[in-house]
């Protein structure tokens, strides 16, 4: 399964986060400090919590402004709804369930007093009482005139008497439960032979009633499936770090007797313990045991078996995690960067260590913070993801902050690497832990005030400039690599035209239908104002340089600006209408007009298909506008990036084809 939309209600600094979407594969969690961003984590993950996670407590994770009302008895945790997660089904998923809920979503909600309930959306609704009421009472009457009553007592007997102790305290707007469920089939089952032989009429009714109660059976054995099959939530936070160093007995002892130290000091090593396959109590009777009489070979083999299966376990940890750091570290070879860990058991004392160039064994907190932070993260994850990492969600709060800039960039790519596997949410406030095409990943998390609490925004947006300052800092950093990076670039508008562009090519690149000149950068201005600034920088560069405006007001007042067609010439300012035919001030939504109307109408479901096959010479942004309450053109370009990701270029019509492929061609040639 995969979570589709999250909300997080009444917990510590959240009011009401409202509904924000999750990727499918990652999603980027962007605000300050303080804005709640680690809250919002520690509330998802009790959505499916490991078993050794704590649960909610009043005390400390209601609102504390609001916990007068739990204190004075108004409010009672157990109705206090605090998460809430809506899943997609996978298609594994849909393999232990009936076709008619294949198209349904699965529904989890948790309460503060740590109670979890599900339901199913989307799916038919259970049958009520009401429901087959009529049909219930009528097959009984007829099964009454099937009996023969030879005696008095034979009354009890009767279908009527039977079916009463069965129905008689329900209400008939009441679901059907399981239990009466299963009781009705059991007794219809049981009297089917009652029914008068060759009545289709009753049969038909029989038929009717055991389909309505087998379908109430099927949804609770549904959604008892799916429990089992929800994601556990693994949560990674800063704090968790690996001690280089630690005393086995004593670590043993403070774990039976529950004196741990804080909870975040002591968690890495119990994870590196949990991922060895040791208890601390097995690994510190191994440092004492003593050599056994040589002449009982038995217990020395056993002995022997025992170091044996120590040192190999840690031989694996070592391998495993040497090799997983090695992907993201990257350890320059001209520089004395080591990335060898190993893991070693000496008497009493387990060790982690970092082997040199040289060979030479360090201990790891005489190693940087950031390669610290890499071995604690894999050992958290490796040990919290046994035996459920392919049906794990990752939370990972604020991942590699003590790395440096371009450390960061790389592990970038480690949790798209691991989200390939697990659905991962992370939360950041580093620029280099978003990547210049993630933007439609980033939900802004910020909070106004204590009042109103902890928001999500599900589009780039925020009242504080802080917390769209990571997304800036991504954007300009990007633009300052690839500005004079590029000999040939062509100007857009903004970052949606980006999207339309970047998405669209790579579709018709992987379908070898027309290949984007990848020594091109795809530049955006922001607006179509700005495309002058950017156009006369590059120019003065001695680059190459073109611009594609669209054909509105903005658009041609821009391309007639006397300096831009000085500097480009009209050959290189490219204009949409030049690859759209029949629409009046063309944008670059027109050159993918019917798949975002199929999109529209899978997203907002409007189908206005009828509206734009009248108004043909009308741009397509003009008529979402007014057809639809709040149109967003970043939504609508974002969920175009979503769609591309499940389609491929036959899935755009051949029109549309056509005009990208012009496009393109237009593209390559005037910057070669």
């Amino acid at each position: 399964m995969k979570l589709l939309k999250a909300r997080v209600q009444n917990f510590r600094s959240i009011i009401d986060s409202g509904d924000f979407d999750i990727e499918t594969l990652k999603t980027i969690m962007v605000g300050p400090n303080e804005a709640g961003k680690t809250v919002l984590l520690k509330a998802l993950q009790q959505l499916n919590k490991p078993t050794d996670v704590q649960g909610f407590e009043a005390l400390r994770d209601y609102p504390r402004s609001k916990f007068n009302d739990i204190d004075t008895g108004k409010v009672d945790p157990k109705n206090v709804t605090v998460v809430t997660g809506i899943f997609e089904l996978e298609d594994i998923d849909k393999t232990d369930i009936p076709v008619e809920f294949h198209n349904c979503k699965y529904k989890v909600w948790k309460n503060l007093d740590n109670k979890s309930y599900h339901s199913l959306i989307d799916s038919p609704n259970r049958i009520t009482f009401k429901e087959i009421k009529p049909d219930l009472l009528r097959l009984i009457a007829h099964l009454d005139t099937q009996y023969t009553i030879q005696t008095p007592n034979d009354e009890s007997k009767k279908p009527s008497i039977i079916i009463n102790s069965i129905i008689s305290d329900l209400e008939e707007t009441a679901n059907l439960s399981i239990e009466k469920c299963k009781n009705l089939k059991s007794f219809l089952d049981s009297n089917y032979s009652f029914i008068e032989e060759e009545n289709e009429k009753e049969e038909n009714r029989f038929e009717k009633l055991k389909k309505q109660i087998e379908f109430n059976i099927n949804y609770d054995s549904v959604l008892t499936t799916l429990d089992k099959k929800t994601p556990v939530f693994i949560l990674f936070n800063n704090y968790f770090k690996v001690k280089p160093s630690v005393h086995l007995e004593h670590l043993a002892t403070r774990t039976e007797q529950n004196i741990l130290d804080d909870e975040f000091y002591d968690y890495g090593n119990l994870c590196l313990l949990k991922l060895l396959g040791f208890s601390a109590r097995e690994l510190s009777e191994l440092g004492k045991a003593q050599s056994p009489n040589i002449n009982n070979p038995d217990a020395l083999k056993l002995y022997k078996d025992k170091l044996d299966t120590r040192s190999y376990k840690l031989n694996a940890a070592s391998v495993r995690l040497t090799e997983e750091i090695k992907k993201v570290w990257m350890p320059n070879p001209d520089r004395p960067e080591a990335d060898k860990v190993k893991v070693t058991a000496d008497g009493q004392y387990l060790k982690v260590v970092v082997e040199d160039d040289i060979g030479v064994d360090i201990e790891l907190d005489q190693r940087s913070e950031g390669f610290q932070w890499l071995v604690s993260f894999f050992v958290v994850f490796f040990a919290e993801a046994m035996d459920k990492h392919k049906n794990a969600i990752l939370l990972l709060d604020e991942p590699g902050m003590s790395l440096h800039g371009l450390k960061q960039r790389d592990f970038r790519d480690t949790i798209t690497r691991l989200a390939n596997q697990n659905q991962t949410i992370y939360t950041t406030h580093s620029p280099f832990l978003v990547g210049p095409d993630e933007l439609d990943l980033v939900r802004v998390v910020e909070l106004k005030n204590r009042k109103e609490g902890t928001k999500v925004h599900t589009t780039i947006s925020s009242s504080d400039p802080a917390g769209l300052l990571p997304l800036q800092e991504a954007l300009g950093y990007d633009l300052a690599q690839s500005l004079f990076a590029q000999q040939r670039n062509l100007i857009l508008e903004g970052i949606t035209d980006y999207w339309y562009l970047e998405a669209s090519a790579q579709l018709l690149r992987d379908a070898g239908i027309e290949i984007l000149n990848d020594k091109i950068a795809l530049v955006f201005a922001n607006s179509a104002g700005k495309v002058v600034y950017y156009a006369t920088i590059l120019f003065a560069h001695n680059l190459k340089v073109a611009a594609l405006l669209d054909s509105d007001a903005a658009g041609d007042q821009a391309a007639q600006q006397e300096n831009l067609v000085h500097t480009l010439g009209n050959r290189n300012i490219l204009r949409t209408k030049d690859f759209v035919s029949g629409i009046a001030k063309p944008e670059i939504e027109d050159l993918l007009r019917d798949t975002l109307i199929s999109i529209v109408k899978n997203e907002n479901g409007v189908d206005l298909t009828s509206i734009a096959t009248s108004q043909l010479n009308r741009p397509i942004v003009d008529i979402f506008e007014k057809e639809i309450a709040n149109f967003s053109k970043y939504k609508l370009a974002k969920s175009f990036v979503k769609w591309t990701r499940n389609h491929e270029a036959k899935d755009l019509s051949a029109k549309e084809q056509t005009n990208l492929q012009n496009l393109i061609q237009q593209i390559n040639k005037v910057l070669k």
